[in-house]
């Protein structure tokens, strides 16, 4: 089924009266597709297989195909996809992590769950990824791996962090969640470290029904304890060889995904189409992505910046233009996070990022009215009013 394209969308009916434009729906692309996902969920189950197996298998293979890489390994989120990749790596307790105070939690969760030490260092401003230039600075004879996140679906500098490991012989690994289909100079998301961890969970650019994860590697040694970990650590069935969990993807999700997954560049292009719009309409007062040289960002967030993000805040809304905020506490300041001894000041463009960011609607189906909406409100705001 090939989905409208963003022109014919644009050329869509005018906004209609008092219709709110939200900031996710997933109703209509599992509308597009839901013949094909039925089908897929029929053949899981009339196999019996839920766990694991050929569905599993079979999605494995087209998604690391796809990524561009040898190994893909479907876990039950990209929170796990985390743990099982530091737990591959044999990090833990006395290790430290350089990563970013900027994201969603689940990165330093990660992390302290198992029980290595984040350490924080701050964002560029204009494309809310690990600065680094500061990396280098926060190296000791602790630190064993860097965990840049690609946030809201533009890479970090990895050739640069790439040279920073390799001088340092540390361990990269890759927050993709939000990047699938991001790259650097022609290279995916996730085949850009020594691993990658990535979320399907249904907000993401390849959504699924529910929690997923994957974890992607060259190496076929990380690859072959990442499948252990994903199971208990069984080497063989019943026989524990170290301790893993529970981590293992469902093949109705992977069936799930196997549908959408050869629609995801249309799902992508038509992300970077409406943020061309937004891009094209916002007005000069607000910070806007950059999508930075030899990179191409997959939106899965459009994250604009004022300092006055509560009067956006208020003039979007006013207008029925749903938003969020990403992220409103950096993770240095969440109370989980208290034992680390970093306060207010720590890292000042991570605590600016989180006090001016607000994301805007993006997903792939939105109708021309909507784009025109969020566009003519961008345009329209004034921070001096």
């Amino acid at each position: 089924m090939t989905p409208p394209s963003p022109t014919a969308r644009l050329a869509a009916a005018p906004t209609p009266a008092c219709a709110p434009v939200p900031f996710f729906d997933s109703a209509a692309q599992n509308a597009e597709l839901m013949g094909e996902v039925r089908l897929a969920m029929e053949r899981v189950i009339h196999s019996q297989r839920f766990i694991l197996g050929e569905e599993v298998a079979a999605f494995e293979r087209e998604i690391a195909s796809y990524v561009g890489v040898k190994h893909a390994i479907g876990v039950s989120s990209g929170t796990d996809a985390l743990t099982i990749a530091l737990s591959a790596l044999g990090i833990g307790a006395g290790d430290e992590v350089i990563t970013t105070p900027y994201t969603f939690f689940a990165t330093t969760g990660a992390i302290l769950r198992v029980g290595a030490t984040p350490v924080f260092v701050d964002i560029e401003a204009h494309s809310f990824n690990l600065d680094v230039e500061r990396v280098s600075a926060a190296l000791t004879p602790r630190t064993r791996a860097i965990l840049p996140v690609h946030l809201f679906g533009q890479t970090a500098d990895m050739r640069a962090l790439a040279a920073i490991a390799k001088r340092n012989q540390l361990a990269l690994i890759e927050d993709a969640a939000q990047a699938l289909g991001a790259t650097q100079d022609g290279q995916r998301a996730g085949t850009l470290g020594d691993i990658g961890c990535f979320s399907f969970f249904p907000t993401k650019n390849l959504g699924g029904f529910g929690d997923g994860g994957l974890v992607t590697t060259n190496d076929d040694g990380l690859a072959e304890l990442a499948r252990s970990l994903r199971s208990h650590g069984f080497s063989a069935k019943h026989f524990s060889q170290r301790l893993g969990g529970n981590y293992r993807l469902d093949a109705l999700q992977a069936a799930v995904l196997r549908v959408k997954l050869p629609y995801l560049e249309g799902f992508n292009a038509r992300r970077r189409k409406n943020a061309q719009h937004y891009l094209d309409a916002a007005s000069s007062s607000l910070g806007v992505p950059n999508e930075l040289p030899g990179r191409k960002h997959v939106y899965n967030q459009f994250v604009v910046r004022s300092p006055k993000r509560e009067a956006l805040f208020a003039h979007l809304s006013a207008r029925g233009i749903r938003t969020e905020h990403y992220y409103p506490f950096p993770v240095h300041l969440q109370p989980a996070c208290a034992h680390l001894g970093h306060g207010i000041g720590s890292f000042p463009e991570a605590e600016a990022a989180a006090r001016q960011s607000l994301a805007l609607p993006i997903f792939p189906e939105l109708e021309g009215w909507m784009l025109n909406a969020v566009g003519e409100a961008l345009s329209a705001f004034d921070p001096t009013t």
